[in-house]
């Protein structure tokens, strides 16, 4: 599950153009200095007002990955008038869950600490995640507890977009188990365990050639949150698979598919429900 290896070549190559955006780029900013945890930064050049922000969450199996991999999704969102935020997180097999989870919160606290130094609005914080970064982003968004922990509440995430992310899976493989272990704790990996329908609108993404993870974690993902009475939106996309969902932010692949847009359009609605309270 959640193999790793065909994502690194294609992601290298479409960083390439991503260079050359007109972006002023913070790099390895650090948000962690006990753990040495950094992100990276996109701004809008000629930025006067606030501008929304969006937090990116790369995936790679709570194992592999780096911000610097994910440039252009930056490059994508940075063009349409956001600020953007890439953190790299903890991985196993120097921790186990939920260390990478608490990355996760802290990192998006720092984003909402620091958002006047950016010249962000705190009042439009979004965050977005590709596979395990789909998973730790949703977490954070529907465990109340990770943001407590910095006296933050989940209100200051004004949308979630999650790109083929393992919601509700249960570790098979013996890494996963050990990763998440011991099996008492499996529920507390569940994103749909803490569905109350106080978490963020969301829009769940996924592809049904995705061999990687099954469309069943989205499922369970939504129906958790409908039962609630909360706001959610799947939107499966036919001959695309697990990497192409994030893949469809890269410039020679955005052909494939509108997921870019649906990403975008579901980030300008919440960002205009936000001017309208």
């Amino acid at each position: 599950m959640l193999s790793t290896a065909c994502t690194k070549v294609g992601l290298f190559v479409a960083n390439v153009p991503a260079s050359f955006g007109s972006a002023k780029v913070y790099e390895d900013v650090v948000f962690d200095e006990k753990h040495d945890l950094k992100l990276d930064i996109f701004i809008p050049d000629g930025l006067t007002d606030p501008a929304p922000v969006i937090v990116f969450y790369y995936g790679g199996r709570w194992t592999d990955g780096d911000k610097a991999q994910y440039h252009f999704v930056a490059d994508s969102f940075v063009n349409e008038g956001y600020i953007v935020v890439i953190p790299d997180y903890r991985k196993y097999p120097n921790v186990k869950f939920p260390a990478f989870a608490d990355d996760t919160a802290k990192a998006l606290a720092w984003v909402y600490e620091n958002a006047q130094v950016y010249n962000a609005d705190q009042d439009n914080i979004f965050v977005a995640g590709h596979s395990s970064g789909a998973h730790l982003a949703a977490l954070i968004a529907t465990d109340p507890d990770y943001l407590k922990t910095y006296d933050l509440d989940r209100s200051i995430i004004r949308g979630f977009a999650g790109l083929s992310g393992p919601y509700a899976f249960e570790p098979e493989a013996e890494d996963l188990k050990d990763m998440f272990g011991p099996p008492d704790r499996y529920p507390l990996m569940r994103a749909p365990n803490f569905v109350d329908g106080q978490q963020p609108p969301m829009l769940l993404i996924h592809g049904l050639d995705d061999k990687t993870v099954v469309l069943e974690n989205a499922e369970e993902l939504r129906d958790a949150i409908d039962e609630k009475g909360g706001e959610v939106t799947l939107v499966t996309y036919k001959d695309i698979d697990h990497v192409e969902t994030v893949g469809s932010f890269m410039w020679f692949w955005r052909y494939k598919s509108d997921i870019r847009d649906k990403v975008l359009d579901f980030f300008k609605e919440k960002k205009a429900e936000a001017a309208n309270e």
